[in-house]
């Protein structure tokens, strides 16, 4: 009986399954251990009792992708149809058997669990990263690769510029990636933590953090006093274009208005980040 690895897995390795048979065999739950490279830092009780279910009702549909070990056999891909199994009673789970080097069966495990798309945003950046880093591609091969958008790569590995503990709330899903991506365009980023206690503390949604951060961001009265006076009007109506600016870019932006002419400075911290704004504003203008 042959199964494959799954289109997805294949098409990063061939040169890795190249050759092998894809032969499924019942490996002993015993006999495994968790992949050591796997970049889910927790697994919901909820989303393994939901598989435990689901196994006690149908099996393990998909094998596991597995690779010998002095003690056993290691989880290259599966671990949490291994968990739900071993939470089901199972004695023994389909697995398919491969050679993996350390350094692939890392990228196995970063793919199979992104291509999951249940990762936390942090979770899911560091994947990111570390593909970039172990296969020397840039985010645009790593965007086609995995076949999503660039800016949806970028505006994730952003969230690493977040201080420690506002990276922790966002791995607890305690504030969500809207909150996370509006304190990234904080110009004073030493006040994250600051926005961040408020944003628990009041219970504020995206767009009210928005205006938070809009407020924190606004110039000083005496830069104000040397800036060229607007009507009441046109200073609502620059600072609604700035939030929505802010929003759409996930960064600080800022709209100077003269007398007869004005400017947009859109903040970027590095030549990654400068790309996904511009491809940003190459997709407006082909809309």
């Amino acid at each position: 009986m042959g199964k494959g690895l799954g289109r997805g897995l294949n098409a990063f390795f061939p040169d890795e399954t190249k050759g092998q048979d894809n032969v499924v065999k019942d490996v002993k739950i015993k006999d495994l251990r968790p992949n050591p490279y796997q970049p889910r830092q927790s697994f919901t009780e909820e989303a393994i009792s939901e598989l435990k279910e689901s196994i006690e009702e149908h099996g393990v549909l998909q094998p596991l992708i597995v690779r010998k070990s002095i003690k056993g056999y290691e989880i290259v891909a599966g671990e949490r149809r291994y968990r739900a199994a071993r939470a089901a009673g199972l004695k023994t789970v389909p697995a398919v058997e491969k050679e993996f080097s350390d350094e692939k069966m890392m990228e196995v495990a970063l793919i199979e669990n992104l291509q999951r798309e249940n990762l936390n945003p942090l979770e899911e950046a560091r994947a990111y990263e570390k593909l970039m880093k172990y296969l020397g591609v840039t985010q645009e091969e790593l965007s086609k690769r995995l076949g999503k958008s660039r800016p949806h790569i970028a505006n994730h590995l952003r969230l690493m510029q977040l201080p420690k503990d506002v990276q922790h709330k966002l791995a607890n899903k305690t504030i969500s990636m809207g909150h996370g991506r509006t304190l990234l365009g904080l110009n004073d980023k030493t006040k994250a933590s600051e926005v961040l206690y408020k944003i628990e503390k009041q219970s504020l949604n995206v767009r009210q953090t928005e205006e938070l951060v809009q407020q924190i961001n606004n110039v000083s009265r005496e830069t104000k006093q040397k800036e060229v006076k607007t009507s009441d009007n046109t200073s609502i109506f620059i600072k609604s274009k700035e939030e929505e600016l802010r929003s759409y870019f996930g960064t600080s932006v800022s709209i100077k208005k003269g007398k007869r002419k004005g400017k947009i400075e859109i903040e970027f911290i590095t030549e990654d980040d400068l790309e996904r704004i511009l491809e940003l504003l190459e997709q407006e203008e082909k809309k």
